[in-house]
């Protein structure tokens, strides 16, 4: 199961309080205490792992270590070890505590969400002309806390949408080396599937229905990772009974979860094209195009027709 939305709280470490000591060595007279450590910070590092919000499924309260207490003869406090968190790139990360949002864009990018609180000073910081042998300290400033909404949405060049078991999976599969599940029922594919064609990255969306925009079927769940995608493939199933009906559906869902959505270039590709002979499928093409739709017939049992969208992902590839 895909965890793509979690609610998490994190505290980094308190700084360490301050120690009022005196230098024990002969002829070496003043303040020695040392200054505490400052407190681990809370980081989160963006991964290429899709599935890795699921380890806050259940630990969802997190703590960086505190810094440790300053100690005698000048020796500060050992800072607190920072806690890296690990996102998937497309993480959405809403501070619910201060409103800042933030979004991990790439692997290796660290997002800093709290930070670790400052070590009090020891008695030697306060010494002075007046004040000879101080025994004022501070103590460590507190981590700062938070609670946070994790939000992933996929950053990819080009999503597969369309109605379930519109052979969304199987032209990702063929086309990367993605192994998406594939079977002749609907909702075969409950969470999104990625895979690499040379540089692009491609996104098998979870079949859309009428209502999803309201949370029917699969619901909108799957709809956000949509507005992520650079361009759209539609796949239209050849073997429906109303394939322009199927094709209004998907686009009117998407206007009613975003009409921005509706501005992405979109290919659409009559998938499944086998199996229907070439007089039927010529009238089915001949359908759209008097919408002034485009179509591409698609079948993976066909090579000239893979050889078509390979074309489309090449020229994709060259302005990317």
């Amino acid at each position: 199961m895909l965890v793509d939305d979690v609610i998490i709280k994190v505290k980094a470490g308190n700084g360490g309080v301050g120690k009022v000591a005196f230098n024990k060595n002969l002829m070496s007279l003043g303040p020695a205490g040392g200054s505490g450590g400052n407190g681990g910070s809370i980081y989160f590092e963006g991964v290429a792992d899709l599935g890795i919000l699921k380890n806050f499924r259940f630990k969802k309260d997190l703590f960086a270590d505190d810094g440790g207490k300053g100690g005698n003869q000048f020796v500060d406090g050992k800072s607190g070890e920072d806690l890296i968190l690990k996102a998937p790139v497309g993480t959405l990360i809403h501070n619910l505590t201060t409103g800042e949002t933030f979004e991990i864009l790439s692997i290796g990018e660290r997002v800093l969400v709290a930070k670790g609180g400052h070590g009090g000073k020891g008695n030697f910081h306060f010494r002075g002309p007046k004040n000879t042998s101080p025994t004022q300290f501070q103590y460590g400033l507190p981590g700062e806390e938070a609670e946070l909404h994790l939000e992933l949405k996929l950053i990819a060049d080009v999503g597969l949408i369309g109605l379930p078991n519109a052979g969304k999976s199987s032209l990702l599969n063929e086309l990367t080396s993605a192994n998406s599940k594939v079977a002749n029922y609907p909702f075969t594919t409950l969470e999104p599937n990625l895979g690499v064609y040379y540089d692009l990255i491609l996104a098998d969306i979870p079949g859309l229905i009428e209502g999803a925009s309201t949370g029917k079927g699969l619901g909108i769940k799957f709809l956000k990772h949509v507005e992520r995608t650079k361009i759209l493939f539609h796949l239209v199933a050849c073997d429906s009974a109303s394939p322009i009906k199927d094709y209004a559906t998907v686009r009117a869902e998407l206007k009613k979860y975003n009409p921005q959505l509706l501005k992405k270039k979109e290919y659409v590709f009559l998938s499944k094209s086998d199996e229907l002979n070439e007089k039927d499928l010529a009238k089915l093409v001949k359908k759209f195009t008097t919408k002034k739709i485009k179509v591409y017939p698609l079948s993976i049992l066909v090579d000239k027709s893979l050889e078509n969208v390979k074309k489309i992902l090449n020229k994709i590839a060259e302005v990317k």
